[in-house]
C-alpha cells in the first residue's frame, strides 16, 4: 500500500486535504518544501496546481518529468518575494533548527491571504507527553532521547554543509502557534489525524486534569497581565486555551495544521510590546 493511502501516514491525511481542497489550488502555485520523494508534489500537479519543489537533498526527489531544486531554509529559498499562493511543509518543522526564521521565510514567499499547511509529529498528544516525562523521549521505551548517535540524519559535506538534524526539534501545537503569529499567519484550522491508540486509552484519566489545569492559568493570566485590555487577553488566551483542551489534538499522532498569511512579518515585529522595561527607561 502506498503511504498516501495508508491511513496510518501522514500523508495520507494531505492527501485527503488536497482533494477536498482542489478547486482553491487549481492553477494556483503551491511550494512543496521540503519535497521529499515528491508524493505531494505529484498529487498537486494531479489537482491542476502549479508545484514548486525544494528540498534540501533533491538527490529524493523522485517523480517523472518533474523538477526538485535544491534549497536550504537557512540561505532562503530561491523565489521571489509573495510569489506563491500556498505552501506545504510536510513532516520539515520539527527538522529545523531555527522554526521562527523558517516561518518567516515561509510568509516572505507567499502572496497574502496564502495559504501555509503544516504537519510534524504531534508533540502536544497526550502519549508524547507522557513519553517526555517518563523519558524526554518522543517515544520512552524504543527511541532514546536526541543525541548525537540518532539524530543526525544526513551529512554530506561533498553536496552542502548543512546537516539534517533528524527529530532534533519537535514542538508542540502552543509553540507552532506562537511562532506562526509571531511570523505573519493565524491558525484557520487544526485536522484529526491517525489517533493513536495510547493516548485513546489515557485521556479519560488524564484529560479532567489537562481541562481544569488549563482553565486555571486562563483565568490567572486574564486577571494579572494588565498591559493588556480584557478584549486582546481573551483573544489570545482564548485561543490557548481551546488548543490546549481541543481532544483532536490531544490524540492525534500528527500536528497537521493550515495557517493562513494575515500579514507580513516585519509588520508584526513593529506592534509587538515588550514585557521587561526598554533600554534607557527607569
Amino acid at each position: 500500500m502506498k503511504h498516501e493511502d495508508n491511513p496510518k501516514s501522514i500523508k495520507y491525511y494531505v492527501k485527503r486535504f488536497l482533494l477536498n481542497n482542489q478547486g482553491r489550488f487549481q492553477g494556483k502555485r503551491i511550494v512543496d518544501f521540503p519535497a521529499g520523494n515528491g508524493v505531494t508534489s505529484r498529487l498537486l500537479k494531479e489537482i491542476g496546481a502549479e508545484p514548486l519543489a525544494f528540498d534540501l537533498f533533491p538527490e529524493y526527489f523522485d517523480v517523472e518529468n518533474m523538477e526538485c531544486e535544491r534549497a536550504n531554509v537557512k540561505k532562503g529559498i530561491p523565489l521571489e518575494d509573495k510569489s506563491a499562493e500556498g505552501f506545504i511543509c510536510q513532516e520539515g518543522i520539527e527538522h529545523f533548527s531555527d522554526q521562527f526564521e523558517a516561518l518567516k521565510e515561509f510568509n516572505r514567499v507567499l502572496k497574502e491571504r496564502g495559504m501555509l499547511l503544516i504537519t510534524t509529529p504531534n508533540y502536544s498528544s497526550i502519549r508524547a507527553r507522557l513519553s517526555y516525562l517518563l523519558g524526554e523521549s518522543e517515544r520512552s521505551g524504543s527511541k532514546m532521547p536526541p543525541n548525537e548517535l540518532d539524530s543526525i540524519w544526513m551529512s554530506q559535506q561533498e553536496i552542502t554543509s548543512e546537516i539534517y538534524f533528524g527529530h532534533l526539534f519537535l514542538t508542540g501545537i502552543q509553540k507552532l502557534r506562537v511562532l506562526a503569529k509571531l511570523a505573519g499567519f493565524k491558525v484557520k484550522k487544526v485536522y484529526v489525524t491517525h489517533i493513536k491508540p495510547s493516548s485513546l486509552v489515557f485521556f479519560p484519566l488524564f484529560y479532567p486534569f489537562i481541562l481544569f489545569s488549563n482553565w486555571l492559568a486562563y483565568q490567572k493570566n486574564m486577571r494579572k497581565n494588565r498591559d493588556y485590555d480584557r478584549a486582546a487577553k481573551k483573544a489570545v488566551y482564548g485561543e490557548m486555551l481551546k488548543l490546549a483542551i481541543s481532544p483532536k489534538i490531544l490524540l492525534s499522532r500528527n500536528l497537521m495544521v493550515e495557517f493562513v498569511k494575515e500579514q507580513d512579518h516585519q509588520e508584526v515585529s513593529r506592534t509587538l510590546k515588550s514585557r521587561h522595561k526598554e533600554f534607557g527607561i527607569t
